[in-house]
């Protein structure tokens, strides 16, 4: 994004997230004493966490999705099951398909080696990660304010986060309970801009779905046949898998979404019109996004003295 479209897109997150007494308590200088380095320390392991596998960007995102909508920003899906706890990781939303979790946990090593264990949380970093990998594939950058603990549960039966059938209706109803508008929840699910998903989750739409280019169905079912093959994947956004930008917005007026949550989108509904909006401008759906990802950096975090900061950011203290 060119320098003077950034500086707009911050003016925007500035002026559109309303003050409130969580806000009042998360800041981006929050650490600015006791861990002064921990956002180049993050920025640096996402860089290299990506170089590694491109795909690991768009995991981390979709973590920090997960994550805020289940509970609030609080770590929660960062907890391992034990024996007498079921956490987060092995819900529906997130059992075999949330991944990414030792790369948070590399991050949090070096960011305890850098600066002592049990100063920055795992929900802050993960908060840091989630914006590094945007930026890194070529999307925009915004501050993430912090001040997050971390949770000493999490919620392993919740039904916040929309599934992969879900209808338009029912994924606007999930997004507005968190306060977020429905043009909001389109420029969030703009993060499917990158990323992969599993042939199990989309197999009913390539071959039973009417609304689908019939060229673009064909291709899926050459790695996704009618049995088998649940784990294999495709690109939510065929023409930039790897690159943060509106093409996945273009994919859904041709349709060409991968998901049906995706294609209800554009379909002949109320979002229609903002999918178009931002088919046609990146910087549009590039500041949008900006602002909504950092309202949803409010979603219901721990601070103060609630919760705790893990050292191991897979089990409580």
């Amino acid at each position: 994004m060119a320098g003077s479209t950034l500086c707009l897109a911050l003016l925007i997150i500035t002026i559109t997230i309303s003050p409130s007494p969580v806000s009042s308590q998360l800041s981006v200088s929050f650490y600015a004493n006791t861990c002064p380095s921990v956002f180049d320390t993050v920025r640096t392991a996402m860089r290299s966490a990506i170089n590694r596998e491109a795909r690991m960007g768009a995991s981390i995102i979709r973590l920090f999705f997960h994550d805020c909508f289940v509970n609030g920003c609080d770590g929660g899906i960062l907890l391992d099951n034990t024996g007498s706890f079921v956490g987060e990781q092995t819900s529906p939303a997130n059992n075999n398909s949330a991944r990414g979790y030792e790369v948070i946990d590399n991050i949090k090593m070096q960011v305890d080696r850098a600066c002592g264990r049990s100063v920055v949380s795992c929900a802050d970093i993960l908060a840091i990660a989630a914006r590094d990998s945007v930026v890194e594939l070529g999307g925009p950058s915004y501050s993430v304010p912090v001040g997050r603990r971390d949770a000493r549960t999490a919620n392993g039966a919740s039904t916040d986060l929309p599934g992969p059938d879900e209808s338009l209706d029912s994924i606007i109803d999930k997004f507005g309970r968190k306060g977020f508008s429905p043009r909001e929840m389109v420029a969030l699910s703009g993060a499917h801009t990158v990323g992969q998903a599993r042939c199990v989750l989309f197999r009913g739409r390539i071959y039973n779905d009417a609304n689908i280019d019939p060229a673009f169905a064909a291709t899926r079912r050459t790695t996704c046949p009618t049995t088998g093959g649940d784990d294999n994947l495709a690109p939510l956004d065929p023409q930039s898998p790897n690159r943060f930008g509106n093409n996945y917005f273009q994919a859904l007026i041709n349709r060409r979404g991968l998901l049906r949550s995706d294609q209800v989108l554009f379909n002949g509904g109320s979002t229609d019109s903002v999918v178009t909006l931002y088919s046609n401008n990146a910087d549009a759906f590039s500041t949008d996004f900006a602002s909504a990802m950092v309202k949803m950096g409010y979603l219901g975090p721990l601070t103060g003295s609630q919760g705790e900061v893990r050292v191991n950011c897979g089990r409580v203290n």
